[in-house]
């Protein structure tokens, strides 16, 4: 057997999954397989000898293909969902691959995954669904395994939280901030426990830590003695749409404090000072 012949054998061992990886970041049949077939034809451009994983490359290559292909989507604002998803009713080549590539996804988490930013979605889809490293994700959209990182941790709490009901409106969250803020400047560890969730957690990144932040703290009267007397210099701010706070200094960010809300209250914290962190959120400081 000669090497074209050699080569497309392998290929063709890896289109299935390649398919589904295309299908899970686009949610269209026919787009993926465009994708797929543009991994193929830049697998024919390449040096093959310097391609050690051809499975992990051609994985790459189709993630970088359906970034642009999303991108161009959203620049064009075009192709709702309901034309994507009325692909997979209408079958084509294989209806019972297509079928089954269907329900391993389910049309509800298409629908929240269009909601989802390019980088977010390929983010989400390669380390939530094929475990992909964030290194290698970082890579795939041009960002550091930290913001990588970050952009999956939106996307999955997006995810998670179309499938749940929603906790608490933006006003009350705004609330629940401004009573956060106001205990913790006036050294009110009452008032702190009051907006405390009994299990609640604050995260540091590795600057955040140089910064002086603990790691992690864990529990309501460890954190609120953790924040007691502080926040002078915190602001209130929207991360990517949810209330929290920010430490602005000489009008830049240094460290975002990220919140989640379970009943009416702060169920975690997480202490962000990594800038491509910060570039990869939707930050507005209030």
């Amino acid at each position: 057997m000669d090497q074209s012949s050699v080569l497309v054998e392998r290929f063709e061992e890896n289109r299935a999954q390649l398919r589904a990886v295309a299908f899970r970041m686009l949610g269209s049949l026919s787009e993926a397989d465009d994708a797929v077939q543009e991994s193929w034809l830049r697998l024919n451009r390449s040096d093959r000898t310097e391609v050690e994983n051809l499975g992990g490359w051609l994985k790459t290559v189709v993630a970088r293909v359906c970034l642009d292909m999303l991108r161009a989507r959203k620049s064009r604002r075009e192709d709702s969902l309901d034309s994507r998803t009325s692909e997979v009713k209408a079958g084509g080549a294989d209806p019972e691959e297509e079928a089954l590539l269907a329900d391993s996804v389910g049309t509800a988490l298409l629908v929240v995954l269009e909601t989802l930013a390019p980088a977010e979605r390929v983010a989400f889809v390669l380390h939530d669904m094929f475990d992909v490293p964030f290194e290698e994700i970082g890579m795939v959209i041009g960002r550091s395994p930290m913001a990588a990182r970050q952009l999956a941790s939106r996307a999955r709490r997006r995810v998670k939280g179309a499938e749940e009901p929603p906790e608490a409106d933006l006003t009350l969250q705004r609330n629940i901030v401004a009573a956060f803020m106001a205990a913790s400047r006036a050294g009110d560890f009452e008032g702190l426990l009051a907006v405390l969730d009994p299990d609640v957690v604050v995260r540091a990144d590795r600057l955040a830590v140089s910064f002086g932040a603990a790691p992690e703290v864990r529990g309501a009267a460890e954190v609120a003695g953790t924040f007691l007397g502080r926040a002078q210099a915190a602001r209130p701010a929207l991360v990517d749409g949810v209330a929290g706070l920010a430490w602005v200094v000489d009008g830049r960010p240094r460290v975002v404090f990220e919140l989640t809300f379970v009943n009416g209250r702060i169920a975690t914290i997480d202490l962000l000072a990594d800038n491509e962190v910060h570039q990869a959120m939707d930050l507005v400081v209030e």
